[in-house]
């Protein structure tokens, strides 16, 4: 099956809708205001079954300048352009700027159809046709068919009709290989159902079941039903219209712009880069600041032109440019874009997306234009590696990164593997990557904070991994482990419990700095089960400090010393024999209390209560109310 979507185009009153109703046999006017009027206020559906397995999905567009941007939410997912122009009156203003819309969002092909054929001569027929030829040379219309019909009378539907169908088989069909996106055009609620939301697939596939979000809003919801031309469908495919019935979402939380997407794959913004070109025929020159009416999907967004190079962009000009917006935009690199002035509304140019989520560069940094440059001209390897260089030490999931890259899932995946293999992107896990770039800056940031706190602390083993992690600009902790381990297999570093040090550091005393610790040592292994506190015993030792002093330290990082509570230290050969004497006392009396530990060790309280403690805790004993065990195998 193949879907092809056609967009109208053309002045009000031209005969879109009528056209539309004579080759399809449906109204695609359904609000009440468009039947009392008789002008199409907003976008309207219909669509033609051909042989083969061909579907046309037809969008039938206002064509009042008042509505212009309903006609804008309407033309974004389109594959050919149907530029409809009344015979007996030719070329009119809203023609000209839904041509320009159309070839700014580069639809590449299309025809002409000359309505109203019934109400003119043939002379004055081949005039507007020869005024057509003028107005689409040098656009994507150029050489296109022009088709003279009339939705009253039926001349020429059958040749319109087998244009549509020539022009459809032509178009190339939609990459499989993308993220699913339907850009919403319509919300209502069906009793018994709920929320349902319409619009164009424009890549992907969506079915039943799926978890789905609705962007920018992060509404989580579950595909409970899909329908495509009023039928039920299992799946929705890329190119065809699509009605989305929602399970838990309210009708009033979601509106025209928003976007359905499996959860996780697209990145809301209020920030993008990309390329802006500006009509030959706009009224005015751009100034980098100038506020603009952004239109991108089905989305209308106020915006700040930011030019990167310049400071005013001139009518046929083009430039890089970065769009400061006002509201979270949905979409992806590749894009098209449509720009209108704030005031007058009118359209003046528009261009393609190239970063959606921009590295913060200074706006006006040769870097920025360095990176857009690659990110317009350069190969896919390019712009993926450039994109996993921007996110720096961080890294990037393979969910995130595919919603900030031009390419599908598995072209993705195919890129990355190419990358990986020549060197040029590391996977810290299977959907977990970083740049060698970021990865040398991060080694470089942990070897020099290591190299300053062994010149500071040369007394010390090591750092302790946490207080490293948060010098090297505190990485996430899958990153930070998987280079600690490449440094490790380098023979860099050495990581014992929890303290890192370079694998060149060993601690060496001076002969005073010995003498020291030698006392320090002895008066602990002397007192046995009633040590000194560590104040008094560098006292003894003929310095002053505490127990962070770093000779002290250094005993006890050593395994010399051991906590057993704040500021107080045993010998770690007295906590063997003392440990050997409880064992001994628990066997011959199966349980035992403070005053018993008191009088096997000859101590008092102070030492009593925090020894039992420490045993419990190094699982050689239990507590049983108020009495110890020993703790079974």
């Amino acid at each position: 099956m193949k879907h092809v979507v056609v967009g109208t185009a053309g002045h009000i009153d031209h005969g879109k809708t009528s056209l539309v109703r004579a080759l399809t046999g449906i109204d695609t006017d359904r609000l009440p205001e468009e039947k009392a009027r008789g002008i199409t206020i907003d976008l309207g559906f219909a669509f033609l079954e051909e042989p083969g397995g061909l579907t046309i999905e037809i969008v039938d567009v206002p064509g009042h300048e008042r509505f212009v941007k309903n006609m804008l939410a309407g033309v974004g997912g389109i594959d050919l352009a149907m530029l409809i122009i009344a015979a007996d009156e030719g070329v009119m203003p809203q023609t000209r700027e839904h041509l320009a819309i159309c070839s700014l969002l580069h639809i590449r092909t299309g025809l002409v159809v000359l309505t109203k054929a019934d109400l003119v001569e043939p002379e004055w027929l081949e005039l507007v046709r020869d005024d057509v030829a003028g107005l689409v040379r040098g656009t994507f219309l150029e050489g296109a068919p022009i088709v003279a019909a009339s939705a009253k009378t039926g001349e020429g539907l059958t040749e319109v009709r087998a244009a549509l169908r020539t022009l459809a088989e032509a178009v190339p069909a939609r990459v499989t290989d993308q993220l699913p996106r339907l850009p919403i055009d319509r919300v209502f609620t069906v009793r018994g159902f709920g929320t349902v939301v319409t619009g164009t697939l424009a890549a992907g596939r969506l079915a039943v079941d799926d978890r789905v979000q609705v962007y920018p809003k992060g509404i989580e919801a579950k595909i409970r039903g899909l329908q495509a031309h009023g039928r039920p469908v299992e799946r929705a495919l890329a190119g065809q219209r699509t009605a989305v019935n929602l399970q838990g979402v309210e009708r009033a939380s979601i509106e025209r712009g928003d976007v359905v997407a499996l959860a996780g794959t697209l990145v809301p913004t209020h920030l993008a880069d990309g390329t802006l070109e500006l009509l030959k025929d706009a009224p005015r020159a751009v100034r980098t600041r100038t506020r603009v009416r952004f239109h991108v999907g089905t989305s209308e967004l106020m915006a700040r032109v930011l030019l990167l190079d310049r400071v005013e962009l001139e009518p046929g000009e083009n430039a890089l440019a970065r769009f400061r917006l006002e509201a979270p935009l949905v979409a992806l690199p590749g894009d098209r874009f449509v720009v209108r002035s704030y005031s007058p509304i009118v359209t003046i140019g528009g261009g393609t997306l190239l970063d959606v989520d921009p590295p913060r560069f200074k706006r006006k940094a040769p870097a920025l234009v360095a990176h857009l440059t690659l990110l317009q001209r350069g190969s896919a390897e390019e712009v993926l590696e450039e994109h996993v260089r921007h996110v720096g030490a961080v890294g990037v999931r393979l969910a995130a990164l595919s919603g900030r890259v031009p390419f599908g899932p598995e072209q993705l995946r195919g890129l990355l593997e190419r990358l990986q293999a020549a060197g040029r992107v590391l996977p810290v896990d299977r959907d977990w990557f970083l740049h060698p770039d970021a990865f040398a800056r991060l080694k470089a940031q942990v070897l020099a904070a290591l190299e300053a706190f062994h010149r500071a602390n040369p007394l010390r083993s090591g750092m302790s991994r946490e207080e490293l992690r948060g010098r090297a600009g505190a990485p996430d902790e899958r990153v930070f482990a998987f280079l600690l381990a490449t440094l490790d297999a380098e023979g860099v570093v050495r990581t014992e419990r929890d303290k890192v040090r370079l694998a060149s550091h060993e601690v060496r005393l001076s002969a005073d700095q010995q003498r020291v610790v030698d006392r320090l040592e002895e008066q602990f292994r002397l007192a046995a089960a009633a040590p000194p506190s560590p104040e008094e015993a560098l006292g003894r030792a003929g310095v002053p400090g505490d127990a962070e002093h770093e000779l002290f330290q250094w005993l006890v990082q050593s395994g010399r010393l051991v906590r057993v509570k704040e500021s107080l230290f045993f010998h770690a050969r007295a906590l063997d024999a003392i440990q050997d004497k409880l064992v001994a006392m628990l066997r011959e009396r199966k349980e035992i209390g403070p005053a018993d530990i008191k009088d096997l060790l000859g101590i008092s309280r102070k030492y009593a209560i925090p020894l039992l403690e420490f045993f419990d805790q190094r699982r050689v004993t239990t507590r049983v109310g108020e009495r110890r065990v020993l703790r079974g195998p």
